[in-house]
């Protein structure tokens, strides 16, 4: 394992360009000093399930978030840091690779030799099982030379195990105490982040000197909450796709004949799908969050589309572009309970051979119905999690399918007068994940391991790096860090049967938010990018000049930078103190008091179990 990892890429002309490019660093991150502020201990988003992760969490939930200061900041309780001892430190790769995760590696190397040249960073071979097997590359800058703004995971590798078995995670601890590692840095998606939480907590309880680290990398763009904005990957995964998708529509609107059926990247939740609809605007997409919230069956998605033909039939046109996210087959209430009871009989050693014959009424029904080729495909093996293997069911070809059958059907019956129904399928599941990656992550994954050192310099454990305030210039970036504890829940709002789950406290994948602002501009646009083929082309991903420095639409559009609001609500708390002091005047203490009540009264409501809101 790991022989022909970190070798020397043979680069091509624009690869070696991108190799030379050195991403700034915000204010915060300068120099050799590191400034952090502490702020107020962290609680669980859902306030229902404190209890249950402060009980799994005793040593690492409740920690206080970490902002980094630049050096003209003046706060008093700040630490500063001037004395840096050289530290070994090790990174590994977990989940699917993203574009930019390189870059986290070289922000973590860069970071560690400015600050102390004698520092020492292992790259885990193989991803979690090169960790368990102590298999390390030590990480150098002839190492990296030609992994610099590069795409893939192939410096390192990668494996999307879980380190969640008692026999895993021992492991992971004796790979860092025989490696003497002060720091163990994860990079990976919601899964990973939360064995990061699992691994902090162990390792403290033990008494384990290594202080473990996660670092939101995951293209599916799903690692999202109050405190981290984005994901390392997603802005060049959705500006890749958004190109092809963009010259499938040309393609479309050239020959006036076909339906592009492309089915994208996006289990849980249809971010991919949103963005890339957003970037390209194709004439219709599907969300799996759409199909939960409305129960939708297979035959309404079917009527659903078939309706959108007719329509545009009727003004003459007959092509078009569909999108859809690999997890939309999950979302389905109908094939998720035959996936259940397909997953049971797998696990049993019930022979695929033998399964149709044990599925209930229903469900047999369902299976027999559905092409052959579908039926293969939801008879795989599931994943660890219990869910299909999504990227092996071509959901798209059984829409285009079921779409051509039911457009004969009305074509024969005289319901439907246009010409025949074409349909062509595309899944860009890999095409975009390899990308050399936007400027957007090649800035955002070298800061982000950038910070995993200022973190590891404070001391904490079971942290997650994060920046906020990221759809502005990168001098404006707020770094800091924050408890992964605090982004778990025992509640799960995004199971795909639509039901509310309640299990062991994990970093639940972020579904998209069908009252949130980003579903509302599609909603707005979703009959004109329907019938008025306004196909948008955001081209080629761009280094220099127009197009350079573009965030993702919904980055843009989304209310975020929730850290910069914390920061601010406190600024307004030490000034209210500053004002009303012993000795301030009855009219300035009754102010104050009655403004205090209606504020508690508010938060009271909002904070609630039962409001809508959390």
């Amino acid at each position: 394992m790991g022989s022909d990892y970190g070798i020397p890429r043979d680069l091509s002309t624009l690869q070696k360009a991108r190799s030379f490019y050195k991403p700034l660093l915000p204010p915060c991150l300068q120099g050799t000093t590191v400034r952090v502020e502490f702020g107020d201990a962290t609680t669980a988003a859902d306030p229902s399930g404190a209890q249950a992760i402060s009980q799994s969490f005793p040593h690492t939930y409740g920690q206080p978030l970490a902002h980094f200061l630049k050096p003209t900041s003046i706060v008093p309780d700040a630490q500063i840091i001037n004395d840096h001892p050289a530290i070994k430190v090790g990174v590994v790769f977990c989940g699917r690779q993203s574009p930019g995760g390189h870059n986290v590696v070289w922000g973590l190397h860069e970071a560690l030799k400015i600050h102390n040249s004698s520092s020492t960073l292992l790259g885990f071979l193989g991803g979690s099982e090169g960790l368990f097997a102590q298999k390390t590359l030590e990480i150098t800058d002839d190492v990296l030379a030609t992994y610099k703004n590069q795409g893939g995971y192939d410096l390192l590798g990668r494996s999307r195990d879980q380190i969640r078995t008692s026999e895993q995670v021992n492991a992971a601890m004796a790979a860092c105490n025989a490696l003497k590692l002060d720091g163990l840095i994860i990079v990976g998606g919601v899964t990973s982040n939360t064995d990061a939480a699992h691994l902090a907590e162990t390792f403290s309880q033990a008494k384990c000197s290594t202080k473990v680290v996660g670092v939101p990398v995951t293209l599916n763009g799903d690692l999202k909450n109050q405190f981290v904005e984005a994901n390392v990957g997603f802005d060049t995964v959705c500006k890749v796709d958004s190109q092809l998708i963009s010259n499938l529509c040309t393609d479309a609107l050239s020959a006036e004949k076909y339906y592009y059926f492309v089915r994208l990247m996006g289990q849980k939740a249809s971010h991919v799908a949103l963005e890339c609809t957003l970037q390209s605007h194709p004439n219709m997409v599907i969300l799996g969050e759409e199909v939960v919230a409305s129960k939708l069956t297979i035959f309404d998605l079917t009527k659903q589309i078939c309706d959108a033909v007719q329509a545009r039939a009727e003004k003459e046109k007959y092509h078009g572009v569909v999108l859809l996210p690999e997890g939309l087959i999950e979302s389905i209430p109908e094939v998720y309970g035959l996936l259940k009871e397909i997953h049971r009989f797998l696990r049993q050693g019930v022979s695929i051979d033998k399964i149709s014959s044990q599925l209930s009424p229903w469900a047999s029904a369902l299976f027999h119905f559905l092409p052959p080729f579908i039926r293969e495909e939801l008879l795989l093996y599931p994943e660890s999690d219990d869910s299909a293997q999504l990227s092996q069911i071509e959901t798209e070809k059984l829409l285009a399918v079921l779409v051509e059958a039911e457009m004969s059907k009305r074509l024969k019956e005289g319901t439907y007068k246009g010409k025949k129904f074409t349909a062509i399928c595309h899944f860009l599941g890999y095409q975009a994940r390899g990308s050399l990656p936007s400027k957007f992550d090649c800035d955002y994954a070298y800061v982000l391991g950038h910070i995993c050192y200022h973190i590891l310099a404070a001391g904490l454990n079971g942290y997650m790096a994060t920046v906020t305030n990221l759809k502005n210039s990168l001098s404006k970036w707020r770094c800091g860090a924050a408890p992964i504890t605090a982004m778990m829940a025992v509640k799960d709002y995004g199971s795909a049967s639509g039901s509310i789950t309640i299990g062991r406290p994990v970093v639940h994948p972020a579904i998209v938010d069908l009252r949130g602002r980003v579903y509302e501009v599609l909603r707005q646009n979703a009959t004109k990018f329907l019938m008025d083929d306004v196909y948008r082309n955001p081209g080629p991903l761009q280094y220099d000049g127009p197009g350079a420095e573009s965030r993702t639409v919904s980055l843009c559009i989304e209310d975020l930078d929730y850290m910069g609001r914390i920061k601010e609500l406190n600024v307004y708390l030490d000034k209210v103190r500053s004002i009303v002091k012993p000795g301030c005047s009855q009219d300035i203490l009754k102010a104050a008091l009655s403004a205090m009540s209606s504020v508690m009264d508010i938060l009271s409501v909002m904070s609630s179990p039962s409001n809508g809101n959390i």
